[in-house]
This record gives structure tokens, C-alpha cells and sequence, in this order.
């Protein structure tokens, strides 16, 4: 687009060069005109009819040259005018496309730091789960080993307690036993 931009700029500058050009010539043959006018006269005034004749197609000459180049200058400023006005759209396009890759390019990279956050909330997310997991796993693991313990406790004091209880049992039959055993028998 800037290539094309570089070449509709050089014909412009081309268009207008020619479009001064011709104005130049068409001045040049407008005064030409006048000029060979201005000769036929002074050979009116000195009674030269073939000179002044001469100088009256000369200047009819020049005339119709200078219509010629004012119907050229005519098109050829409606040319450079076209070329001027496509430049301007051209460049205006170069524009809108150069801020639009500037928008294209921020967006982006607005999209490829979004993703490069997100990777790396995704990496501390489950780093963060994992410590988490693990220590509600040593958590878990310490109150087993608490329950497991106080449950080892509980029931050996039970079992202790039910030996007692049995001594004491036996102690009691035994007391009893001793007791009946002082008593006289009655028969």
C-alpha cells in the first residue's frame, strides 16, 4: 500500500508538472496571439495589407493553439485533480490500515499477557490446591492417628477396667466366700 501510495504521489507531481506546462504554453500562445494582433496594426497603419495579412494568420494560428492547450490544461486539471483526490484517499486508507494494525497489534498482545496470566494463576491455583490437599491430608492423617490412639487408650483402660472389675470380683466371692465359711451352719 505505500509502494502504491509512493507511485499515485509521483503521478501527481507528474500531472501537476504537466498542468504548468501547459498553462505556460497556452500564456505563451495567448501572448503570441496579441503579439502578431498588435504587428497586423502597425502594418494596417503603414499600409502593408500583406504583412498585416500575415500577421492575422499567424495570429489566428496562435489563437486556435492556445484553445488547443486550454482544452488539454482543462482535462489535464481535471486529471491531476482525480489523481490528488485518489492520493488523499490512499493515504487515508494507509492511515486507517497503519492504526488499525497499531490496534491489532495491542490487542495482541493485551491477549497474549491475558494468557500468560492466566497460565500462571493456573500454575499457583494448583500449586496452591496441592498445598492445600496436603495439608488437609496431614490434617486428616494426624486425627486418625489421634482417634487410633485415644481409642487404643479407651480400650485398654477397659480391659484394665474389666480385670478390675473381675479381681475385684473375685475378691468379693472370695470376702463372701470367707464369710459364709465363719458362720455356723445351720442345719
Amino acid at each position: 500500500m505505500e509502494n502504491q501510495l509512493l507511485q499515485v504521489k509521483t503521478q501527481v507531481a507528474i500531472a501537476i508538472a504537466d498542468q504548468h506546462l501547459l498553462q505556460k504554453k497556452v500564456k505563451e500562445h495567448e501572448d503570441a496571439t496579441n503579439q502578431w494582433n498588435r504587428k497586423a496594426e502597425l502594418a494596417m497603419q503603414k499600409k502593408q495589407d500583406d504583412l498585416a495579412r500575415a500577421a492575422l494568420e499567424r495570429s489566428l494560428s496562435s489563437q486556435q493553439l492556445a484553445a488547443g492547450f486550454t482544452l488539454q490544461l482543462e482535462d489535464q486539471t481535471t486529471e491531476a485533480e482525480t489523481l490528488r483526490n485518489a492520493f488523499e484517499r490512499l493515504q487515508q486508507k494507509l492511515q486507517e490500515t497503519r492504526s488499525t494494525c497499531e490496534m491489532l497489534i495491542a490487542q495482541h498482545r493485551r491477549a497474549r499477557t491475558i494468557g500468560k496470566a492466566n497460565a500462571a494463576r493456573t500454575i499457583a491455583a494448583t500449586h496452591q490446591s496441592s498445598n492445600v490437599l496436603s495439608r488437609l491430608r496431614a490434617t486428616i492423617q494426624q486425627n486418625e492417628s489421634t482417634n487410633s490412639a485415644s481409642h487404643m487408650i479407651l480400650e485398654s483402660e477397659s480391659m484394665d477396667d474389666r480385670i478390675n472389675t473381675m479381681e475385684r470380683q473375685d475378691r468379693i466371692e472370695h470376702l463372701l466366700e470367707g464369710l459364709k465359711s465363719r458362720q455356723p451352719r445351720l442345719t
